[in-house]
C-alpha cells in the first residue's frame, strides 16, 4: 500500500453538519481516498455502531478509515488507523498497544512535528493552514509554517484547516501528500459534488 497515495483526499465528519454514514457514502463516490470518523462526546456504543458502518463503506471503496482520538473504537471496528492529537494517548504507547494501526498525529508546530515523527507516527495532519470555524481558538500554521513541517520530515503530511477549492492549490505547492476537509466537502450542497471537484484538483496537481 502506498500510504501516500492513499491520504490525498481526506475527509472528516461533522455531525453539526451532516450524519456521518450519509457523509462518508456520498464523499467516498466522490473520490475520496480516507475517511475519519470524529465524534465528540458520544457513547462509545454509538461510536463502535457508526464505525462499523463507515469500515463497511470504506472496505468497499478500497479507502483508509482512521478514527479520531479513540484507540478503543479503532480497534472494536478494525479501522485501518487512529488519528492522535497532543494530548491524547502517546503515539509510543498507541503502537505498543496496536502495533497494527496506522498512527495519525496531529500537529500545530515544527515543534510538534518533529516529535511526533521521532516517537513513531505514520503520518501528519498538519493546520491549522488558514483560520476555520471547525474548531474554536485553534492555532494557525499558516502557508510558510506548513512548508516547514513538509520540508523538515520524512513521513506523510496531510495539510488540515481552512482548506477549500479556491485556496487548495497554494496548499499543495507546500509539498503536501494530502489535504484533509470537513466544511469544504461535509458542509457543501452537494457532497459527492464537491468530492470530486476536490480529487479533480489534486490529481491534475499530482499528474494522476
Amino acid at each position: 500500500m502506498n500510504l501516500r497515495k492513499k491520504l490525498k483526499l481526506y475527509i472528516i465528519t461533522d455531525r453539526k453538519l451532516r450524519n456521518e454514514v450519509e457523509t462518508v457514502k456520498a464523499a467516498l463516490e466522490g473520490g475520496a481516498t480516507a475517511i475519519q470518523l470524529r465524534l465528540k462526546n458520544t457513547p462509545t456504543g454509538e461510536m463502535v455502531e457508526i464505525g462499523s458502518q463507515l469500515r463497511k463503506l470504506t472496505d468497499e471503496y478500497d479507502a483508509l478509515f482512521f478514527v479520531d482520538d479513540r484507540l478503543d473504537v479503532a480497534l472494536a471496528v478494525d479501522a485501518d488507523g487512529v488519528q492522535l492529537g497532543p494530548d491524547d494517548m502517546p503515539i509510543p504507547k498507541a503502537r505498543e498497544v496496536a502495533p497494527s494501526l496506522i498512527i495519525g498525529a496531529s500537529v500545530y508546530s515544527l515543534e510538534e512535528a518533529l516529535k511526533a515523527e521521532r516517537e513513531g507516527a505514520h503520518y501528519l495532519g498538519a493546520g491549522a493552514v488558514f483560520p476555520t470555524s471547525t474548531k474554536k481558538d485553534v492555532r494557525i500554521l499558516g502557508l510558510d509554517g506548513l512548508r516547514e513541517v513538509t520540508e523538515s520530515v520524512n513521513i506523510p503530511v496531510v495539510a488540515i484547516g481552512g482548506i477549500n477549492h479556491e485556496n487548495v492549490a497554494d496548499v499543495l505547492r507546500t509539498g503536501v501528500d494530502g489535504i484533509a476537509l470537513i466544511s469544504a466537502v461535509v458542509g457543501a450542497e452537494d457532497v459527492r459534488e464537491a468530492a470530486e471537484k476536490m480529487r479533480k484538483i489534486i490529481d491534475e496537481f499530482f499528474g494522476r
